[in-house]
């Protein structure tokens, strides 16, 4: 198994098996499994992360 590497905010693992995922931060899988790296690289750059809504703050916080 190979270091993890950040694309795009994401994670691409290589799993015991030789299989390439592309992990959330938390370590949740996302997408995969894929042949090679360079196939979870390409996937994971056009990837977006999901954001919590940002709170409103003052007086028109509902």
């Amino acid at each position: 198994m190979s270091v993890a590497k950040s694309v795009n905010g994401f994670l691409i693992n290589q799993a015991k098996d030789g299989q390439w995922w592309v992990d959330s931060a938390s370590g949740e899988n996302i997408a995969g499994p894929f042949p090679t790296e360079a196939l979870a690289i390409e996937v994971a750059s056009v990837l977006e992360l999901e954001h919590p809504t940002v709170k409103r703050r003052g007086k028109d916080n509902t």
